[in-house]
């Protein structure tokens, strides 16, 4: 691992649906973007276009190669239904070896350097 660059991220957006957080885990899983993608139900309190604004969302983190954060957003983007939706990267600074040996076998692919 490099000192410039994190080896795992967590990657965090909201979604209006559990259908759609649902169908966005899958997607990033199959596509081997993500190891594990957590989903929570959450109450999101924002201004959009001066209003303020009061929704239920679910609240979906994935962990994911810090490599991969470009396409894992991107992504995010073509499945998301919202025009502006929160994609977050959070650097991983440490974790337990085990997990991070897991994680990196589970975003394994031909195409990712690892």
């Amino acid at each position: 691992m490099s000192a410039k660059e994190p080896k795992f991220c967590v990657v965090q957006t909201t979604i209006d649906t559990e259908a759609g957080a649902e169908r966005l885990a899958r997607a990033l899983l199959a596509a081997k973007l993500a190891a594990c993608v957590q989903i929570f139900p959450i109450r999101s309190f924002y201004v959009w276009e001066r209003e303020t604004r009061a929704d239920a969302e679910f609240l979906v983190q994935s962990k994911a190669r810090a490599q991969d954060y470009d396409a894992l957003a991107a992504a995010i983007r073509a499945a998301h239904p919202y025009e502006v939706p929160e994609i977050i990267r959070l650097d991983i600074a440490a974790g337990d070896p085990a997990y991070l040996d897991w994680a990196a076998r589970a975003t394994e692919r031909d195409d990712a350097a690892s």
